[in-house]
């Protein structure tokens, strides 16, 4: 943990607003959403994000939902200019989905992009703080990570093995791969769009759940500052977690990979 010590720290939101003005503008956003099976919670979470966010972009990435998913979200669109619907065959991972939606923000010139899930455990109404954090930094450079981890965060709703097992590959991730952010598996996140260009998506090992600790390292690499905005995760209400045992276990042998290279000059 000494190394990690030695790295430029995360800041969170509170350290960084200090004494400073916030801007107003901040440029082209696009929420980007992934979603299988998440008509139940989808048209909510929508009504939400534009009362939120009224001009930002919204980009919905469904991996061929059964549940009709995907075609609400392309009526929607109908009525909606701002929204756009990606569709995929199969469900290639997580992941995957992400970085369809981080080249989706370059090539169309976002300046930023906020991710969140799509089962209302991140609340919308919180992206407003992570845009100002972003804002407050130099913000071709500034990632701001949703933090479950710092002052002010927290979780509601899961049994004690799942906060456990949180706990455990943050302690995990923070080791192997030198990262010093609080939370470093969500994937509630504000990306600028600029550090997104300087990323090698091909030279990814995970598309599954791990992808959220993989990028972090990656844009540690290209010279990210990270600040943590403290929320409060609530547990899904409708629908099921993606997540299992199997997916969990990929996830922690390819963030040992990864942290394999990390480690390899020393």
């Amino acid at each position: 943990m000494s190394k990690i010590a030695d790295k430029t720290e995360a800041t969170t939101h509170s350290d960084l607003a200090k004494g400073k003005e916030h801007c107003v503008k901040t440029g082209r956003v696009l929420v980007a959403i992934a979603t299988y099976n998440e008509i139940e919670n989808l048209p909510n979470l929508v009504e939400r994000l534009v009362d939120t966010l009224p001009e930002a972009d919204l980009l919905v990435i469904d991996d061929g939902s059964p549940d009709g998913t995907g075609q609400w979200c392309e009526e929607h669109a109908k009525m909606n200019a701002r929204m756009h619907c990606l569709h995929r065959k199969g469900k290639p991972g997580l992941g995957s989905a992400i970085i369809a939606a981080m080249q989706y923000a370059i090539d169309n010139n976002y300046d930023v992009m906020i991710n969140l899930d799509a089962d209302l455990s991140h609340p919308p109404e919180k992206i407003p703080d992570l845009l100002e954090a972003w804002q407050a930094g130099p913000s071709e450079s500034t990632v701001v990570i949703g933090s479950r981890y710092v002052p002010g965060g927290g979780i509601s709703g899961w049994p004690m093995k799942r906060h456990f097992m949180s706990r455990g590959i943050n302690v995990y991730t923070r080791w192997l791969l030198w990262l010093p952010m609080a939370d470093c598996s969500g994937s509630f996140r504000a990306y600028p769009v600029h550090l997104l260009r300087k990323i090698d998506f091909d030279s990814f090992l995970s598309y599954g759940y791990s992808f959220f600790e993989e990028v972090l390292y990656h844009l540690k690499e290209q010279g990210a500052t990270f600040v943590e905005v403290p929320f409060q995760f609530v547990e899904r209400q409708h629908g099921s977690s993606k997540i299992n045992m199997r997916k969990a276990m990929v996830a922690v042998w390819t963030i040992f990979r990864l942290g394999l290279n990390a480690w390899r000059p020393f």
